[in-house]
């Protein structure tokens, strides 16, 4: 009887030791471990970023962006402005030929 009872109690703490459910307080909640890759990259790596990808990072920039909104307006502006000189300077030469045609031009006289 001494054997069945120790068996039996055998059993039952191998079912209490071998359960399904997780053991609680095994895993620490606060992990500090960072959430992104911490491998120091070297320059010559497969994984390293070369020139032409960060050139395409800081040409995608907002900054850079209104900047070259800003360069293209002043380039708008720039060649407004050379369109109204050429008409001015075009205006100016046509009124120069008239005036010089009605002096060349003879007078109509009388007979």
């Amino acid at each position: 009887m001494k054997t069945f009872l120790s068996l039996g109690c055998g059993v039952i703490f191998t079912f209490l030791a071998c359960s399904k459910q997780e053991p609680v307080n095994f895993v620490a909640k606060d992990d500090t471990r960072a959430t992104y890759d911490t491998t120091a990259i070297d320059s010559f790596s497969n994984g390293a970023i070369s020139v032409d990808i960060a050139r395409k990072i800081r040409m995608s920039s907002q900054v850079y962006q209104d900047s070259l909104l800003e360069v293209l307006k002043v380039e708008k502006e720039m060649a407004r402005l050379k369109v109204e000189e050429l008409e001015k300077n075009k205006k100016n030469k046509e009124t120069d030929a008239n005036e010089n045609v009605k002096e060349i031009a003879p007078t109509p006289s009388a007979p």
